[in-house]
């Protein structure tokens, strides 16, 4: 055996003639990146009904609760004669005659007769790579690129060419490269950088061992399946984040270097092993945010709040290209050793995937899908969700004939497989967590950006006032000193011309002197008194200054004022401030746990848990919620998320009755998660959200809203109050109602739930059996799921402990209402039933009939009586156990009986 790289099953001479009618072609160049390794993922799986199929790129959109049926194309391909055919059967005419424009294909028994088959393509010997692909795998990569699962496959004889359809690399010659190359080259194409993922694994089953071409040290990876939904996935394959076509090239080389292959004689390089190249593509939806903010603002309920707390929507979706090994026979391939040992592996998994092709063909109710670990990896592309393309490859010669009656019989027998295509749509918690950051970082920028504004106001100002208050004293002081100098000066001037008129009288004749005395008299008079006015007015100017400076010291008081009041509030500011950046870390950090519940919180609106917290999505978001509303009573108006609370319910009520199938499915779920709270339940009982899913049950044909409402309604009977209202608006008869045109085991678990919540309350026991809640949890015994069997029995238990407290209180109580209505024989037949809570509630029910001595006389006739004997000695449970063993002591009907039939209890 010789392992190596090779680029397909033919030779060069083969490749010529299957391409010459082909141009070349480019291959786009993208910018380099660094691949980033992290952990594969697989598929679901799931039988379905036939229908139509839209369109790829028709533009409509499913959700991820619907499908449509879609069967699987199947196209057949011929490989030209080789060199060894053309000298070997020179003289023989080709065992096939191929009617493309017909798409039909004759297969010659001899000379005369022939057998005709139709497939959805067929292509000759002469059609080019380019028209393989568009016909075969194009559909399918759309359908990929819109959110939908694809599959392409190659199935057929050694040597007629599935590894040159899919796995060519086309180096040499452009126009020879494969479905793979020239898939992902219409992907990269098509996605946006910015916003979309595209990674792959690479891998290789050989000898029943899945192998990893990417890490030939990962030689045994296990399959691992969801025991739930039976998705499978290969968390330990490895995982490359692709960015552009060369490292793609380079993936591929590298996965090709580590297939294995051998030289048999009918063919030199013969994959031993099946190829399995994983593609998985992340796109993000968009237009989907926009139309649901002006859906809020059309309803006047728009709000910041919910804009920043809507996450975006992504779609995941996977594309698989399976390059089958090659079907053969030893006696033609020659096979012997560890050769031989690889063929018999080949043949094997071949054989049970064409097993459960026939099996899902002729709608068989059991698929051996485990059989192989090729089919359990194959479990979504036949059957499943995934929309599939199958190529058959044959050749002409006829010394073939019987292998390829064989593959052409695979691919008649594969057309008749349904499969339901699913989108698949996802929250994206980790964009809105990032987007919120940025947000968060605005803020917190702008907030200091207006507290820096701020402070430089007050300084400015304080600085500007200051300055006044300086000028004013300056000036003041200014204007003192220089009048001060100028009534001092005229005070020296008026004294000097005193002293020289002094002067001069006295030394003038005293004669002289007297004559003018009374007029130098009356001149000195006026001067005095002209000088006692200057004074005068001085003083008055001088007090006009001191009033002036008094003024000015007033308006730097009244300044200094105002600034502490400036910064008093800048302290409030501030205060606020640091009271806002708390509750956006709550926000923060509450938005980071949703994004990491995210899986956990789908998973729980498909099963739940219980009957109990069904629904635990946005427990951490509304606790806080609550914890909030003390504190804001106390210290002002409500936070944010409180009033999201209170006034975002009524929008969600009013989302309800949306005409759009998401809104109203998102909408009930959130209703239902916070009915999870019994803090929450008085508050959306009060606002009508009862009413509002006892509606739903009774008009809605959704099985996922009538699922989540009947879970939600399940959560508020609960609450011995809410059981009343329940039962006061008709919810035990539209329960009823539901579990009759429920098929879904899901649904039923949770009509169930709620029945036996209200089976608990003592004051409504001949209510419930009169509208029919004993009927209809009987009525679903037939679903049979464990999870649907726990909640009746549970129920059954409640009712009949109800029914036993009633008697042991001294109320007059006749025969039991669930003998009555017929429960008493499936509670025999379930009383040792394997699964543990059942068995316990069963238990426990029978106890509690068997204690009422009016239903003593049908424990015995049904037989229950041996299943109590059993239970008092075996129930693993002591108090169950000790009830059975009282029950049977104190019923004088049962001691006699047990007499009779000698048993000791």
């Amino acid at each position: 055996m010789a392992s190596g790289a090779r680029n397909g099953g033919l030779g060069s001479r083969t490749t010529a003639k299957m391409d010459r009618q082909q141009g070349s072609t480019a291959t786009p160049k993208a910018p380099a990146g660094k691949p980033r390794l992290s952990a594969a993922g697989g598929g679901a799986y799931r039988r379905t009904s036939s229908g139509p199929l839209p369109a790829a790129g028709a533009g409509g959109r499913n959700s991820s609760e619907s499908g449509v049926s879609s069967r699987v194309r199947v196209a057949v391909r011929l490989r030209p004669r080789n060199a060894e055919e053309q000298a070997a059967d020179a003289d023989f005419a080709d065992c096939v005659e191929l009617q493309p424009e017909l798409k039909r294909l004759k297969l010659r028994k001899n000379n005369w007769e022939s057998d005709t088959f139709e497939f959805d393509e067929v292509l000759t010997e002469f059609s080019s790579q380019k028209r393989v692909y568009e016909v075969v795998a194009k559909p399918v990569v759309e359908s990929v690129l819109e959110g939908y699962n694809g599959t392409v496959m190659a199935y057929g004889q050694t040597g007629t060419g599935k590894t040159f359809t899919l796995g060519r690399l086309g180096d040499e010659d452009t126009a020879a490269r494969g479905i793979m190359v020239r898939a992902m080259e219409d992907i990269l194409a098509d996605i946006t950088p910015e916003t979309d993922t595209v990674s792959l694994s690479y891998l290789q089953l050989y000898m029943e061992m899945i192998q990893d071409l990417l890490d030939p040290v990962n030689d045994n990876i296990a399959i691992v399946e969801d025991p739930r939904t039976g998705d499978v996935s290969l968390p330990g394959a490895t995982v490359v984040e692709v960015r552009d076509q060369k490292s793609f090239m380079d993936l591929l080389r590298i996965g090709e270097a580590h297939r294995v292959a051998a030289n048999t004689k009918l063919n030199t390089e013969s994959s031993r092993s099946h190829a399995i190249l994983m593609v998985n593509v992340r796109r993000a939806v968009k237009g989907r945010s926009e139309m649901n903010v002006s859906m809020s603002a059309e309803n006047g309920h728009s709000s910041s709040m919910m804009d920043s707390l809507r996450p975006p929507i992504v779609r995941k979706s996977k594309l698989v290209v399976v390059d089958l090994a090659g079907s053969e026979r030893i006696d033609k391939s020659g096979s012997e050793g560890h050769t031989l040992e690889e063929a018999k592996s080949i043949n094997l998994s071949l054989s049970s995937l064409g097993k459960c092709i026939n099996a899902l063909a002729e709608s068989s109710a059991h698929v051996p899908v485990r059989d192989s670990k090729l089919t359990r990896l194959l479990k979504d592309s036949f059957g499943g969700t995934a929309r599939t393309s199958l190529v058959v490859t044959i050749g002409p010669s006829p010394r073939h004939r019987g292998e390829t009656t064989s593959t052409i019989m695979f691919g008649q027998r594969a057309m008749k497989v349904q499969n339901m295509v699913k989108l698949k749509e996802e929250f994206d918690y980790k964009s809105l967590c990032r987007r919120l950051d940025i947000e968060l970082d605005k803020l917190i920028a702008e907030n200091e950006r207006q507290r820096k504004y701020f402070d430089d106001e007050i300084e400015r100002i304080t600085a500007e006032a200051q300055y006044r208050v300086a000028e004013a004293e300056k000036e003041c002081k200014i204007s003192l000193e220089n009048e001060k100098m100028k009534y001092h000066q005229e005070y020296l001037d008026s004294i000097r011309i005193l002293e020289e008129k002094w002067k001069v009288h006295q030394q003038s004749p005293k004669k002289q002197i007297k004559e003018p005395e009374s007029t130098s008299n009356g001149d000195v008079q006026d001067l005095l008194q002209n000088e006692k006015m200057l004074r005068q007015s001085a003083e008055d100017e001088s007090n006009d200054l001191k009033n002036q400076l008094s003024h000015w010291k007033k308006m730097e008081a009244t300044a200094t004022a105002e600034v502490v009041r400036l910064r008093r509030m800048l302290d409030t500011e501030a205060s606020q401030k640091d009271k806002l950046e708390e509750e956006i870390a709550v926000l923060k950090s509450q938005l980071m746990q949703l994004s990491l519940d995210a899986d956990e919180t789908r998973m729980s609106l498909d099963t739940g848990d219980g009957p109990g917290k069904i629904f635990p999505g946005l427990d951490s978001l509304m606790s806080h919620s609550r914890n909030s509303q003390p504190r804001e009573q106390s210290n002002g108006p409500k936070a944010p998320v409180a009033k999201l609370f209170e006034q975002g319910i009524y929008y969600l009520f009013a989302l309800l009755e949306s005409e759009e199938p998401d809104v109203r499915v998102h909408a009930v779920k959130v209703v239902a998660n916070l009915a999870a709270e019994e803090a929450n339940q008085e508050k959306i009982v009060e606002a009508g959200g009862l009413t509002s899913l006892l509606m739903l049950l009774r008009s809605s044909e959704d099985e996922t809203i009538r699922r989540v409402a009947a879970g939600a309604i399940a959560n508020l009977a609960m609450n011995e109050t809410n059981q009343d209202l329940i039962m006061a608006q008709g919810g035990v008869t539209l329960l009823s109602m539901t579990a009759s045109d429920a098929e879904d085991p899901q649904t039923l678990r949770m009509v169930a739930g709620a029945i036996a919540n209200l089976c608990g309350n003592d004051k409504l026991q001949a209510r419930l059996r009169g509208e029919g809640g004993i009927k209809a949890l009987l009525g679903m015994v037939k679903c049979g799921h464990p999870d649907v069997l726990a909640q009746i029995a549970r129920g059954i238990a409640n009712f009949a402990k109800c029914e036993s407290r009633a008697a042991t209180q001294g109320n007059k109580v006749g025969r039991s209402l669930l003998v009555d209505d017929g429960a008493l024989p499936w509670i025999v037949k379930n009383a040792n039933n394997e699964a543990a809570p059942i068995r316990r509630h069963i238990e426990l029910a029978l106890c509690h009939l068997a204690q009422h001595e009016v239903n003593a006389k049908d424990i015995v006739s049904e037989g229950a009586l041996w299943e109590l004997v059993r239970i008092s000695r075996d129930c693993s449970r002591e108090d169950i156990r000790m009830l059975a063993y009282r029950t049977l002591t104190s019923s004088p009907t049962l001691q006699s009986e047990m007499r009779r039939l000698r048993i000791e209890c």
